[in-house]
């Protein structure tokens, strides 16, 4: 009870800057609590997401993966949706990488956005604080110019404390929201670098299975040309052509005497 008086106080005692502070706190906080909330919801989605694909990627079945991505919303349903497109229509590793590329630069606009005004509060309640000190110093000052000579001490310390409640204020908003701003920041490259493992890892595993199924290809063309005969039967028609031959030869030879 007594902390809450004292908070109270101080906040009174600060002037009239201190309600701008608060309600640019309010506002930094406002944002930061949503854009929290947005990132810890598309990083458990893109884990969900990447869980589901992962084992239909790696079994080759790019058409149900095709199905199952294509009214997702996440940032890895979008990402892979992309890939898969352009896989089924050039098969290119290249052409794969630029449309994963793509779709990463397009959710990176929307994981940041309003991010940077956390940290224009903190600026902001901080220069508040400042310019609140200063006035609070310049009412001391003009109204100690005034006053008995024998009060002026007393006075001139009284409003410099009230004036420096403003800058402490101001200071612990802008330090708090700063903070705010680094974890958002943090959190936000790590669903980033999140999303480049799964393009790296989505793409060598279309590469690797266009690479197998071409292999395979080749492999079925070759053989048929390449077949071992039976010997047993090559023995057998040799046998059969050396008689033909031989009694080819006689003819010819009765025919010519």
């Amino acid at each position: 009870m007594d902390f809450f008086n004292s908070v109270i106080a101080f906040f009174q005692t600060g002037g009239a800057f201190m309600y701008p502070i608060l309600v640019v706190f309010a506002l930094g906080a406002a944002v930061a609590i949503e854009r929290y909330i947005r990132l810890i919801y598309e990083r458990r989605t893109n884990r969900a997401a990447w869980e589901k694909l992962q084992p239909v990627l790696k079994t080759g079945d790019f058409d149900r993966a095709r199905n199952l991505v294509k009214d997702d919303n996440t940032g890895v349903g979008r990402l892979l949706a992309m890939g898969l497109e352009r896989q089924g229509a050039v098969r290119r590793r290249e052409d794969i990488e630029i449309a994963m590329e793509e779709s990463i630069m397009e959710t990176i606009p929307q994981l940041e956005k309003r991010t940077p005004y956390v940290a224009l509060g903190s600026n902001i309640a901080t220069l508040l604080g400042l310019l609140g000190t200063i006035m609070g110093l310049i009412e001391a000052f003009t109204a100690v110019a005034n006053a008995n000579p024998a009060e002026k001490a007393d006075l001139l310390s009284a409003s410099i404390s009230v004036a420096m409640n403003t800058t402490a204020f101001g200071l612990m908003v802008g330090i708090a929201l700063l903070i705010v701003h680094a974890l958002l920041n943090s959190l936000t490259g790590q669903i980033v670098d999140s999303l480049e493992m799964v393009s790296v890892k989505a793409l060598n595993i279309m590469s690797s299975a266009t690479r197998r199924r071409s292999d395979v290809a080749k492999e079925e063309k070759v053989a048929p040309a390449e077949k071992p005969k039976n010997q047993d039967v090559e023995q057998t028609r040799q046998a059969q052509t050396k008689p033909a031959a031989k009694e080819a030869g006689e003819t010819s030879n009765a025919e010519s005497v």
